[in-house]
């Protein structure tokens, strides 16, 4: 099961850090939804950890992204595993 984890975990962080800079500039559902409503300038990017999926203060858009990325997988795993920690403990008492 370790092997599999560990895998897993490899190609989140490939994926996310290597392949996410070369995904499309398209605006996603929820931007389109918000341009075609009128309300897309209503948005507060300064609310936003990472505002337009690019790591804020770095220069190359591309290296911004991966950065981006690679914290999102980060942050997930923290999120995920401090949830599992939680309820293993729960389960036990």
């Amino acid at each position: 099961m370790k092997l599999f984890t560990d895998l897993a975990l490899a190609l989140a962080v490939g994926l996310g850090t290597v392949v996410a800079p070369f995904a499309s500039s398209s605006p996603d559902g929820l931007e389109r939804v918000a341009a075609e409503k009128g309300f897309a300038g209503e948005g507060r990017d300064r609310d936003a950890p990472i505002p337009d999926y690019a790591f804020p203060g770095i220069e190359n858009e591309r290296v911004a992204t991966g950065l981006a990325g690679f914290a999102g997988v980060l942050g997930v795993l923290a999120l995920g595993t401090g949830l599992a920690f939680v309820a293993r403990r729960r389960a036990w008492t």
